[in-house]
């Protein structure tokens, strides 16, 4: 739970951009107010401020270079986003198999009360490790769809800042093209 809230706060924060970011940054790029746009850059925080930075401070540079020192900021800025999030997974695929477990221990036990019982077993014994057998699978499948159902939607959160990253290099990119 921790890890998923965690997660959601921080991709929540990176998906936050002043919509006029942009044309702001276009503004000074085309006055040649370079170190007012890498203000306006550390001034935002966000993934998408993040690669704008990686490319104005390659200004001067053939195109070809600043698309790469873009590209690897994006990489970072993406990994960012990402951190811990592959424990849900792990956690997802790992509480049902971890039920189950509990299902064959709590079957095991059951049958040796059967086998090692005088005569015949009482139902209270057998029933017990029943229910342990039960409980496990319940809980084991419960921990796993909760932590599926948090994975998917960080993923999908982290799709759409990551989209919105590449938009903006696409748009930062134009803006270096544009007609003087």
């Amino acid at each position: 739970v921790y890890i998923y809230f965690e997660r959601l706060f921080a991709i929540k924060a990176a998906s936050k951009m002043d919509g006029n970011f942009m044309n702001q940054i276009r503004d000074h790029v085309a006055k040649g107010n370079i170190q007012a746009a890498k203000v306006l850059c550390a001034q935002n925080n966000t993934p998408v401020s993040h690669l704008t930075e990686k490319g104005i401070s390659r200004i001067g540079s053939p195109l070809e270079d600043i698309n790469t020192a873009i590209e690897n900021a994006g990489r970072l800025e993406v990994y960012k986003l990402e951190k811990n999030v592959s424990v849900l997974a792990t956690i997802a695929g790992a509480a049902p198999m971890i039920g189950f477990l509990g299902t064959v221990i709590g079957m095991v036990l059951a049958f040796h009360q059967l086998a090692t019982s005088s005569g015949q077993a009482e139902m209270g014994s057998l029933a017990e490790g029943i229910y342990t057998a039960m409980t496990t699978t319940v809980a084991g499948l419960i921990v796993g769809i909760i932590a599926y159902m948090g994975y998917n939607h960080l993923v999908v959160r982290t799709d759409k800042v990551v989209h919105q990253m590449e938009a903006t290099a696409v748009d930062f990119l134009d803006i270096l093209n544009e007609p003087a």
